[in-house]
């Protein structure tokens, strides 16, 4: 840049000029300073219109007449023009420069200080209990499960059976005064409750029985036959002599209790006392089953 004939040039004139716009540039103003400028501006109004003689009390509005004094003092003016004063604030430094005062208004991200999940607290106590609702509808089936396994072995059934059948093939004679019937053929014998050995029966289920004795007699022989139980005779089974032989059967119910024994005997008296019967034939039978068991009442 160069100066001739005393008077800059062109170029330094146009960087005064910048310079000077952006010192006397208005500085930023925020939204919020604006807005308290403004509600500034109105509340002076509202009292310069109070205040001011030139009001029109009628209509309280301000009657302006323009003076031409004012608008030349209003009109802008370049301080390089020349024949013009600069403020008095750019030609005296030591002049206060005053410059509005703003306060930095900090904005903080609220979702930075958001802090770290607590632990959780105890449990409260339990409320009261409400009232039961009503039922709802029954859901639909679910899905068939899976076969059990196979469980342990139940007991066998209880029920409660005693039953015989025995006979004899072979004659018989009485020897001794008392003589004790012994049978030689099996038919049925049920848990072997008759003893074949022995010729009696033993109960081992308390209860009501059936018994029936079927012998044949002998001719000119007299049969005297007893049905015992333990060692008390029943019924008798008798048959006088005769010139032929004929069946002869007696039959009875008794209550029995657990280990007690019914069986058949001859009786020898005054005469010969005998049962027909040969080794191809049964003549003699003996019978006896179980019709309740005492357990069932």
């Amino acid at each position: 840049m160069t100066v001739r004939d005393g008077q800059p040039s062109s170029a330094l004139c146009a960087w005064v000029v910048l310079l000077l716009l952006v010192v006397s540039g208005e500085p930023y103003r925020t939204p919020y300073d604006q807005e308290q400028d403004q509600n500034r501006d109105r509340d002076s109004e509202t009292t310069d219109l109070r205040t001011d003689p030139r009001t029109d009390p009628r209509t309280n509005t301000r009657v302006y007449h323009r003076d031409v004094s004012e608008v030349r003092g209003k009109d802008c003016r370049r301080c390089c023009d020349p024949g013009e004063q600069p403020p008095p604030h750019y030609s005296n430094p030591h002049y206060p420069q005053q410059y509005p005062q703003y306060q930095a208004v900090p904005q903080i991200n609220i979702t930075i200080l958001k802090g770290e999940k607590g632990d959780s607290g105890q449990r409260g106590p339990y409320g009261k209990s409400g009232k039961s609702g009503q039922s709802g509808p029954r859901g639909p089936n679910g899905i068939r499960g899976t076969k059990g396994s196979i469980g342990t072995p139940g007991e066998p059934c209880k029920a409660q059976y005693a039953a015989f059948s025995v006979g004899r093939k072979k004659a018989i004679h009485s020897n001794d005064y008392y003589q004790t019937l012994v049978f030689d053929t099996e038919l049925v014998n049920l848990y072997g409750h008759f003893n074949m050995f022995t010729g009696k029966f033993y109960c081992y289920v308390p209860g009501i029985y059936y018994f029936s004795l079927n012998v044949h007699t002998w001719n000119q022989k007299e049969t005297y036959v007893h049905v015992m139980h333990n060692e008390r005779e029943v019924v008798i089974l008798y048959a006088q002599p005769s010139d032929r032989s004929i069946m002869q059967s007696q039959s009875l119910m008794l209550e029995l209790e657990r280990e007690d024994q019914v069986w058949v005997r001859l009786f020898k008296g005054e005469r010969e006392n005998a049962i027909f019967s040969d080794d191809f034939d049964t003549y003699v039978t003996f019978n006896g089953h179980l019709i309740k068991p005492k357990s069932e009442g």
